[in-house]
């Protein structure tokens, strides 16, 4: 029985900012509260310091209990940028900088894993890239000297449920999944990590997610009552599925914030020859298959920052279509639906002006974005259930439509459907079945439906895009020719 006032708080930490929200027994917001963060960027590398993460997530969570005020808080969940990691000492306070999901320093790294884990990665479906969190594991332990003794390995969701919790806690299989994580065996592959010389005491426990891993320290400056449930969370792509409500297999959402972000809900583990798509394991058993684009409104952010951005929605609308797009990389390196460690950002066709520019980047998005598709299609994905758009860019209403007529299919924006959202749900269920806890959810959403109209210049600056792709040595030739064939159905 559901006690009036309950509610659960769901945390995200993102790129570029940290987000709490406190949800009731339907899954509305009652409370929000929100803190920017920064960054640093050179050529491949992206770091940020942990030290922010904390400040910001502090800051967040105050906002939101001071609206709370009494109103009883049952649990606690997290989510935060998939593959980002740092070392800390024993007690949990950080060594080095957080190295971040994109940072793509570790190249060498991510040859020698793929190497060492050959049979493992064969049976799991993927291997490791350079931005994935072993790597880079690899790479701080040759190149910071003198690390004490005790040293541990933290992904950035982990070492912040400790900082709430006030001791070091397990890690949850979602985040440990880019370290190297067997989720099958649900164990750390030691014969491989022996084979690169990871020590064993660098590793953090793993749990599932939506496990029980401590309770909120009583000196936790955060506001959140002590002796609060801190539940084990998930990736942020996997959370904002959970935020968006796909949890029947068929199910994909795509949240377009600083890059794309594709994830969705089946009932076996893909397979992928490329190793670009990984399949977390839900908390009910189910497999979501995704990967993580490095195009998104992170280009936005680099050329039009300070813009008003609906003034340019709306230049874009008085416009019609056409081929010009932009494959909108802010960094070098591309990780899904293909990899390439050598991509940049391309044009095809030529910008008359500012408004052609910000539309090609658009249209090199929702290009991306069906590229995406095409390519899970290609893996044997059902891909035919509903599709969601959360994050930043399903703000503006002119892109949702433009993704709508780019996939040829509707699709519906979420109310409330963030990746705080989908934690604070995971919080609820707490270990029990995550349909249970949905139970009562209201989702309410807006559909976009496809403009055929448009159909066919799009496809026609698709395929354009695709091939430029191809030409330049990024996109297998077997993605390319599926996606000319499903542009013909």
């Amino acid at each position: 029985m559901t006690v009036s006032g309950e509610v659960w708080l769901g945390i995200d930490v993102g790129t570029q900012s940290v987000r709490c929200v406190a949800t009731d027994h339907t899954g509305a917001t009652v409370a929000t509260g929100s803190h920017a963060l920064d960054g640093r960027r050179d050529g491949v590398r992206h770091e940020q310091d942990p030290a922010r993460w904390w400040a910001a997530l502090v800051t967040a969570c105050r906002q939101v209990t001071a609206e709370l005020g009494t109103r009883p808080v049952l649990g606690v969940a997290l989510c935060a940028t998939s593959g980002t990691i740092l070392l800390t000492d024993p007690a949990g306070e950080p060594l080095t900088p957080g190295l971040m999901y994109d940072d793509g320093r570790a190249v060498t790294e991510a040859s020698h894993a793929v190497t060492a884990g050959a049979a493992l990665w064969g049976s799991l479906g993927y291997r490791p890239q350079a931005s994935w969190a072993l790597p880079k594991l690899l790479w701080l332990l040759a190149n910071m000297p003198d690390l004490p003794r005790g040293t541990r390995l933290a992904h950035q969701a982990d070492y912040l449920t400790g900082r709430l919790a006030g001791e070091p806690t397990p890690a949850d299989s979602s985040h440990a999944l880019k370290t190297g994580y067997d989720l099958d065996g649900e164990r750390w592959p030691d014969d491989v990590l022996a084979a690169l010389d990871v020590p064993e005491s660098v590793l953090p426990a793993v749990v599932r997610p939506g496990s029980p891993i401590g309770t909120v320290d009583v000196d936790s400056p955060t506001g959140i009552p002590a002796g609060t449930p801190v539940i084990a969370g998930m990736t942020d792509g996997c959370a904002a599925l959970l935020g968006a409500g796909a949890l029947e297999v068929g199910s994909w959402n795509t949240v377009l914030g600083t890059t794309l972000v594709v994830k969705g809900v089946t009932a076996q583990r893909l397979h992928d020859p490329l190793g670009v798509v990984y399949s977390h394991r839900g908390p009910d058993g189910a497999w979501l298959p995704g990967g993580a684009s490095s195009v998104g409104a992170g280009a936005l952010t680099a050329e039009f920052g300070g813009r008003d951005l609906a003034e340019l929605d709306a230049g874009c609308a008085r416009r019609p279509h056409t081929t010009l797009s932009t494959y909108p990389l802010v960094s070098p390196g591309e990780r899904f639906p293909f990899a390439a460690p050598d991509a940049h950002a391309i044009t095809v066709g030529d910008a008359r002006d500012e408004v052609d520019r910000y539309a090609a980047i658009l249209r090199g998005v929702a290009f991306t974005e069906r590229l995406c598709l095409d390519y899970l299609d290609l893996l044997g994905a059902p891909t035919g259930g509903t599709l969601s758009l959360t994050g930043g860019g399903a703000r503006s209403r002119y892109w949702c439509q433009l993704r709508a007529d780019t996939l040829g299919r509707p699709v519906r924006v979420p109310r409330d459907a963030d990746p705080a959202a989908g934690m604070a749900l995971l919080a609820r269920a707490g270990g029990t079945s995550l349909a249970s806890a949905a139970r009562d959810l209201v989702r309410e959403h807006e559909v976009f439906d496809p403009d055929p109209t448009r159909r066919d210049v799009l496809t026609e600056g698709y395929l354009a895009l695709v091939a430029a792709l191809h030409d330049h040595g990024w996109l297998p030739g077997e993605l390319a020719d599926h996606a000319i064939a499903r542009s013909t159905r």
